[in-house]
């Protein structure tokens, strides 16, 4: 018979899916953005929770009794870094057929090597490739190992690789545009990536009562970056406020902007009930594992807002 929390783990891996392809699905009604949409959205998702378990973590490290098996975290990085790895793959040789004008099936390696060697976007997607690549060696090892290494490694890997197309994109060209969309990613996945972990490693309702203030508020500062930088950005792009309703991108914007505010409703009710609840130990695991799983599927719609709204037009 399946546990409890291992239903709602099921249910949080389908509910992520779920979301994620709900939100990519609506960008394509309200925009046409390119197909890569769907594979980015799941490879930000799954890098996101890389990050995120390195985060929690780094979090807990030097702790006497964190509730959190070092085997454990190595275990997760692992498998995720390697289904991380696999999409990215995906997504390096959609790019290069792109680049190079022929379809998938007809890219020799001649002209993926050429692609990956001069093209400035091909030399970006091998970057984060290998930053991906290095978080599933080094936590391979270290599981393997049953090592209680530092994840900081996987943590700038994992960083970098999030980061790297964003950071080269539109607001590149702008004064400060590509720190602003580095903080933009960072801060969206450090949000979704720590609570995913909690749900994943966190079993105790006594670590729950240690883990979960902390994350709330690191995710108070999150969602204040991501707001700002997100305006800051939707601005520069559109240019007008006419442009909001009249383009693809702007209504992508409107929509990924009413997520967000359903989700900040979500956290803010959280704060006041959940939060001081888990805390005092007034709520059990299997609580706390339900709202970290309801909250995790809220944002992975945002999520494929946010793919969506990359690849728009």
């Amino acid at each position: 018979m399946i546990s409890v929390r291992r239903r709602w783990l099921l249910g949080a891996a389908v509910g992520v899916l779920a979301g994620t392809v709900a939100g990519v699905a609506c960008g394509w009604m309200l925009a046409t953005p390119e197909a890569s949409s769907w594979v980015r959205a799941l490879s930000v998702g799954t890098g996101s929770t890389v990050l995120g378990i390195a985060v929690l973590a780094a979090m807990i490290r030097g702790e006497r009794r964190p509730g959190i098996e070092p085997d454990d975290v190595w275990r997760a990085i692992a498998a995720l870094s390697g289904a991380w790895l696999a999409l990215e793959s995906v997504q390096l040789v959609r790019e290069a057929a792109s680049a190079v004008a022929v379809p998938v099936g007809d890219l020799r390696a001649g002209l993926f090597a050429e692609y990956v060697a001069t093209a400035g976007s091909g030399r970006v997607e091998a970057a984060a490739w290998l930053c991906v690549a290095a978080c599933c060696i080094v936590a391979v090892v270290a599981y393997r190992r049953s090592a209680s290494w530092s994840t900081a490694p996987v943590l700038v890997c994992a960083a970098l690789a999030l980061i790297a197309r964003p950071a080269t994109g539109h607001m590149a060209q702008q004064t400060l545009g590509s720190l602003l969309n580095a903080a933009h990613v960072l801060a969206a996945a450090v949000w979704f990536g720590v609570l995913a972990a909690l749900a994943l490693l966190v079993r105790r309702r006594g670590s729950w009562a240690q883990l979960l203030p902390r994350y709330s508020s690191l995710a108070l500062r999150c969602v204040a970056v991501l707001a700002a930088t997100g305006v800051i950005d939707a601005a520069v792009r559109l240019g007008s406020f006419t442009a909001l309703f009249g383009t693809g991108y702007g209504r992508i914007v409107l929509a990924k902007a009413a997520v967000l505010a359903t989700l900040l409703v979500v956290a803010w009710t959280w704060r006041r009930t959940w939060v001081p609840a888990a805390a005092s130990h007034r709520a059990t695991a299997d609580v706390s594992l339900r709202n970290a799983v309801v909250e995790v599927c809220g944002i992975a719609v945002a999520f494929g807002l946010a793919a969506a709204l990359a690849t728009a037009p």
